[in-house]
């Protein structure tokens, strides 16, 4: 499944996930897409999401106009959304209308067990509205 992470640039995205995705079962299992992993010139993401991507999971516990566009853009593109956010983050009522899959974690390091389940307990779904 591939996969793109989207999430604002006004906390430490590096350490707090991309680390910890890279580190995880789940860049084993999928191939994940890291918008900033190497450079923080802007990801093409409209691009990506024309071409073929089978999820977008969204950090979404801190405001970003360019995440909002992206997830614009994912939904237009019928691409599913999962937002997940840290725990006593304020998270807009407003992401309701691009997803209905909301999952907490507590401490970064919870990211990779959270997203695991969800997945293994949606994967059916997936596959379907990649037909």
């Amino acid at each position: 499944m591939k996969i793109y992470i989207g999430h604002a640039t006004s906390f430490d995205f590096h350490n707090e996930l991309y680390t910890i995705i890279r580190d995880s079962e789940i860049h084993q299992q999928h191939e994940i897409i890291l918008p900033h992993e190497k450079s923080n010139e802007q990801f093409s993401s409209k691009v990506l999401f024309q071409s073929g991507c089978d999820l977008m999971i969204a950090e979404v516990s801190w405001p970003s106009t360019g995440l909002g566009i992206e997830l614009g853009w994912a939904d237009m593109y019928r691409i599913p959304i999962v937002c997940i956010y840290r725990k006593g983050s304020k998270v807009s009522g407003a992401l309701t209308a691009v997803s209905q899959y909301f999952l907490e974690y507590e401490n970064p390091s919870d990211i990779p067990q959270v997203v695991s389940t969800y997945l293994a307990e949606r994967a059916p779904v997936f596959g379907e509205l990649s037909d």
